[in-house]
């Protein structure tokens, strides 16, 4: 009897420790493409880097002169801080634009209006496109023969306010950014409202005994509340604006047109890395020398923000 139940507790302990092994097989599948999309094409992009490129074939090691010729041989110099510069705007103006307004949606719907749950749908509608699908929808939308934004322009009698509007440098840019803020508006505005939400009832009824109401309430009771959800926003918005390459791919293409006007760096990178749509070169060393620079930059530019997040939320 005694060596029965020996051997049940036995077989039960081996049961407990295969469950435990079991559990620790789950995640080997998503690690193994995590690995084969993330990691080797990192790695291969850091290797690739270090070689002289003749077209596809891989020539000698030349150490960091990709990386040297990427800041201070022309034309790619020039075209690296360009399309640099263009990253920086992206970010701005979805930080303003994108992120202020949806701040203030996200306010007005944690206020409890009426239909607040429709207008949360409808103003993340939108990212439920897929991004291709988006491009190509307001690449017809800003047609200057048939668009419709010329149309109702025409309309109203303002017609000297019609553009061609992805056809002219001085617009072509701020048309596709503020795109990607109507894109990207109703997932920030989740985002804040999570925030606003998070915020515990007592203190916002404290805040109203004390007398704080409006924009009081606002600025002086929930914008503090808010850091973090703001700097989450701020992270993710950094990132997205110097990944952004599908929006911009779809409405203008791999060259930036018009005149390089609408480079972003991973536009750049795809050039350089894979030759244009117009039959350019392919340049894969410095394609790859970008690749490693970019991401070295996003990431040391988050690890800093989401630094600063921690230090806030220990203040707090």
């Amino acid at each position: 009897m005694q060596t029965e139940l020996n051997t049940e507790t036995i077989k039960q302990i081996k049961q407990r420790k295969w469950k435990r092994w079991n559990i620790h097989l789950f995640p080997i599948p998503a690690l193994v493409i995590y690995g084969l999309f993330i990691v080797y094409p990192l790695l291969a992009a850091l290797s690739y880097s270090f070689f002289d490129w003749k077209g596809i074939k891989r020539g000698a090691f030349i150490g960091f002169d990709n990386y040297k010729d990427l800041f201070t041989l022309e034309p790619f110099s020039s075209m690296f801080w360009k399309a640099f510069s263009h990253n920086v705007l992206y970010f701005v103006v979805q930080m303003v634009v994108q992120n202020g307004l949806a701040f203030l949606l996200a306010f007005i719907i944690y206020q409890k209006i009426r239909g607040a749950e429709f207008f949360k749908i409808a103003y993340f509608l939108p990212r439920l496109l897929s991004v291709i699908v988006v491009g190509f929808l307001w690449k017809l939308i800003f047609n200057p023969n048939f668009g419709a934004l010329n149309v109702l322009l025409g309309k109203f009698g303002l017609e000297s306010l019609q553009e061609a509007w992805l056809g002219n440098p001085k617009t072509a840019l701020m048309a596709i950014i503020l795109v990607n803020c109507w894109f990207g508006l109703g997932f920030s505005v989740l985002i804040f409202l999570a925030g606003f939400q998070s915020i515990p009832k007592e203190l916002i009824e404290a805040a109203r005994l004390d007398g704080a109401n409006g924009l009081k309430m606002l600025t002086k009771i929930l914008l503090p509340l808010m850091v973090p959800s703001i700097m989450i926003i701020t992270v993710l918005t950094f990132i997205q604006s110097f990944e952004a390459f599908e929006l911009v791919y779809a409405m203008q293409g791999s060259q930036g047109e018009p005149y390089r006007s609408t480079d972003t760096l991973a536009v750049y990178f795809y050039r350089l890395a894979f030759g244009g749509s117009s039959g350019d070169s392919t340049a894969i060393g410095l394609g790859s020398a970008l690749a490693v620079v970019l991401f070295i930059f996003i990431s040391t530019f988050t690890a800093i923000l989401l630094k600063m997040m921690k230090k806030k939320e220990i203040e707090m």
